[in-house]
């Protein structure tokens, strides 16, 4: 089979939205009136981001799930996608079924596959995301890091660990009961991007990020982009681990503050919207936490249940440390 066989058997489908899709050598985006077009773009790469056996219909949801996540963090509606897909040989089987995973997410977020590319080489996704923000009174409605302002609410969505806990386990690094281990490898190969809470906060937080390299280091971000530090309450950043699993409460905690790939949304919001985060929590349908303050004073300080201080010790993943 040759590339353009395989790009008309698995990754073309009718336009829906877009002006023009795949076949010709752009793409053609429309954006709505009183919009911005918000992009990012994400790499998975064998064996440092999946393992080689990763089942391709996860591998296709996860390829997308990370870039509609960015755009979760952005507030930002998808509307479309590219691909650029190298593969070492035709596998149809494998094509199959990671066209499968990948266009389920996609027809669940009504985001388009529209252009990309394919080559020959070692086993490389990247996924280019565009999505929509409205611009309101001339003001832009995306979710940034740079807004987060002393006295702000810290927040963070879902549970924190379970797909480092996965990937350890994987590795050998635990034991972990059968049970726990499938649901923890759920969350680290299908992850949900958390779309609807996303557009939800949309006028209610004051910057947002994905929690993508683990809490600790994303939450530097927004510290940096916003110019303020932080009080993390540790115990409510951390959910109890997992019934079976056998480690100490300091591993846990590193797992959870650490881990990266949980793609949950950590942000920020006013005091005076705790009712309004509230109702975007409800009508997204997914659990948020109140986990810290954000405050004017730099540095991130750390507390347990009782308020004790905690060193901060934690580092979190970085592909070039």
């Amino acid at each position: 089979m040759g590339e353009f066989d395989l790009i008309a058997r698995y990754f073309t489908r009718p336009v829906r939205r877009a002006a023009l899709g795949v076949g010709d050598d752009c793409a053609l985006l429309q954006p709505a009136p009183g919009t911005q077009l918000a992009i990012s773009c994400d790499m998975l790469v064998q064996d440092r981001h999946f393992f080689a056996d990763t089942d391709p219909c996860q591998l296709g949801h996860k390829a997308l799930a990370v870039n509609l996540s960015d755009l979760a963090a952005c507030g930002a509606r998808p509307l479309a996608f590219t691909l650029a897909l190298a593969l070492p040989e035709v596998n149809e089987p494998w094509l199959a079924a990671f066209a499968q995973g990948l266009f389920a997410l996609a027809d669940a977020h009504d985001c388009e596959l529209i252009g990309g590319d394919t080559t020959a080489g070692p086993l490389n996704i990247c996924i280019t995301v565009f999505g929509e923000v409205p611009v309101v009174n001339g003001k832009s409605q995306a979710l940034l890091r740079s807004g987060a302002r002393a006295g702000d609410d810290l927040y963070v969505s879902g549970k924190l660990g379970d797909a480092r806990l996965a990937l350890n386990a994987m590795q050998g690094k635990l034991t972990v009961p059968a049970a726990v281990l499938s649901a923890a490898r759920e969350r680290l190969q299908s992850p949900k991007p958390r779309v609807a809470l996303g557009l939800a906060l949309r006028g209610i937080a004051s910057a947002a990020i994905d929690v993508s390299d683990g809490l600790i280091g994303d939450l530097g971000h927004i510290m940096k982009g916003s110019g303020v530090g932080a009080t993390v309450q540790v115990d409510q950043a951390v959910s109890a681990e997992p019934p079976g699993v056998h480690v100490s409460l300091e591993q846990w905690r590193t797992l959870a503050l650490c881990g990266g790939d949980d793609y949950e949304l950590l942000f920020t919001a006013p005091t005076r919207f705790r009712a309004a985060v509230a109702a975007a929590a409800q009508a997204s349908q997914t659990p948020v936490r109140c986990i810290g303050q954000i405050e004017a004073a730099a540095g991130l300080r750390l507390l347990d249940a009782q308020g004790r201080s905690l060193p901060n010790h934690y580092v979190s993943f970085d592909h070039f440390a």
